[in-house]
């Protein structure tokens, strides 16, 4: 069958904001909540996926969030937890997936188990999937929209879309410290030297998550609970007009967020130069650039282009 193509070309590309992977206090959230409601953002994604003891808000509190987003003409997404290790855990991914009224972003297979029948639910880039075969058949199964693995490459993304049957959505992640790997074991709870259960709630010391360094004091990964991330930024706001991207992921971070985003929709409507965003998101930046992966090198990379 040939594919078609016409469907997204024709979308207008949009900005999401992506589920908050740090653990932060109530306060802060609803306070960023209410930025990304008078934000030019167009998707936000709410929800834990990291660790489920990251209680600042309930599943009744990320409601109350989606409701408020909603007012304000923001499609809201709920997201699911990544690594299902306890039945309390399944029966809150079992409530979000059952909520009837906002889609759900799938990151365990659980969830598309629990998704699949439903048409709308979104393919999480935790699924880690790597071929149109297997992306097919969750389209199959009613998923809409696909996120990405982050290590997946721009000549790969073009690959996918010229092989694909449905007119599925692709996002991608355009913005942020690259989530890398889960672990069953909590490298934040380790490294003070405490118990994954009686963890204290260290993370919460960590707003942007412990930064590891070389022994020669270079910048390498960031430790988030038992998530690891690169501790570079990557940045694809040159990627902006490219055909086959519908949807461009920004994560949050503790600082700048919102000037983040503004640069990103400046860029897509024409109201500011591609060269002078790069400089300008640099600046707000943790630590550094980083986006080898997208051009199909080393991650760690910067400044890589198809030239």
């Amino acid at each position: 069958m040939t594919p078609d193509t016409t469907v997204h070309k024709t979308r207008k590309r949009r900005l999401s904001l992506g589920p908050i992977l740090y653990y932060w206090p109530r306060d802060q959230l609803r306070s960023f909540y209410d930025m990304a409601a008078e934000s030019a953002i167009d998707i936000v994604y709410l929800g834990e996926t990291v660790c489920s003891k990251r209680r600042s808000l309930n599943t009744e509190g990320w409601l109350e969030i989606a409701d408020m987003l909603t007012r304000a003409g923001k499609e809201v997404v709920l997201s699911s937890l990544s690594l299902i290790e306890a039945a309390s855990e399944l029966a809150t991914l079992k409530r979000i997936c059952a909520n009837g009224r906002f889609r759900v972003e799938a990151n365990d297979m659980a969830a598309v188990q629990m998704l699949a029948g439903k048409s709308g639910f979104i393919a999480g880039t935790t699924l880690n999937i790597y071929n149109t075969h297997t992306l097919e058949k969750l389209a199959s199964l009613g998923a809409e929209r696909w996120v990405m693995p982050v290590e997946q490459s721009r000549e790969i993304l073009h690959e996918f879309r010229q092989q694909m049957e449905s007119s599925m959505e692709i996002e991608v992640f355009a913005w942020g410290r690259l989530p890398l790997a889960f672990s069953a074991r909590c490298y934040t709870a380790r490294n003070y030297k405490l118990p994954k259960d009686d963890c204290q709630f260290r993370c919460l010391d960590d707003p942007d998550g412990m930064l590891l360094r070389t022994r020669e004091d270079d910048s390498f990964l960031v430790l988030n609970g038992i998530q690891t991330q690169s501790a570079l930024t990557q940045n694809l706001v040159n990627e902006l007009k490219d055909p086959d991207i519908d949807i461009f992921r920004i994560s949050p971070q503790s600082l700048h967020t919102g000037k983040i985003i503004k640069v990103f929709h400046d860029c897509l409507t024409g109201q500011q130069d591609i060269d002078q965003a790069v400089a300008v998101l640099e600046s707000l930046m943790p630590t550094g650039p980083c986006n080898g992966y997208w051009y199909g090198e080393a991650g760690m990379l910067a400044g890589c282009s198809t030239a």
